[in-house]
């Protein structure tokens, strides 16, 4: 009998969810452009009304030393790095992105638990990095 690392068996219990560009592309307009604009730049309709204004997503990774920080990124946006910027927590739709359904790779290659709105999400901001 063969004895499988304790890494290697977990890593098979939660493949890496496939990411879907487009699909994040629509969720973005439908749930983050009023307030991060629709290029994604921070100049969206509400965002003059926010306490802190929206960070520009096109820059994440030049912010980053060239690194997306895919794990920031995903805990900013299910709620377990809170930003009080609307008065209450971001995300201000929770239920919709919260859940741990699906695992992605972090910046470090590591998995991290999320949910499949979100790695979508993650596709259509990575795509949209500037340096």
């Amino acid at each position: 009998m063969r004895i499988f690392p304790l890494v290697l068996v977990l890593g098979l219990a939660h493949p890496v969810a496939a990411q879907d560009a487009v699909q994040g592309e629509a969720l973005f307009g439908f749930y983050c452009a009023t307030c991060h604009g629709t290029s994604a730049v921070g100049n969206g309709p509400m965002s003059p009304s926010l306490v802190v204004a929206p960070a520009d997503l096109t820059r994440l990774a030049a912010n980053n030393e060239g690194v997306f920080p895919t794990s920031r990124v995903v805990m900013r946006i299910d709620g377990r790095d809170p930003l009080v910027s609307h008065g209450s927590m971001m995300p201000v739709y929770g239920d919709f992105f919260q859940g741990t359904d699906v695992a992605t790779k972090a910046e470090t290659g590591q998995p991290i638990m999320t949910s499949q709105p979100i790695v979508d999400l993650l596709a259509y901001l990575q795509s949209l990095q500037q340096e």
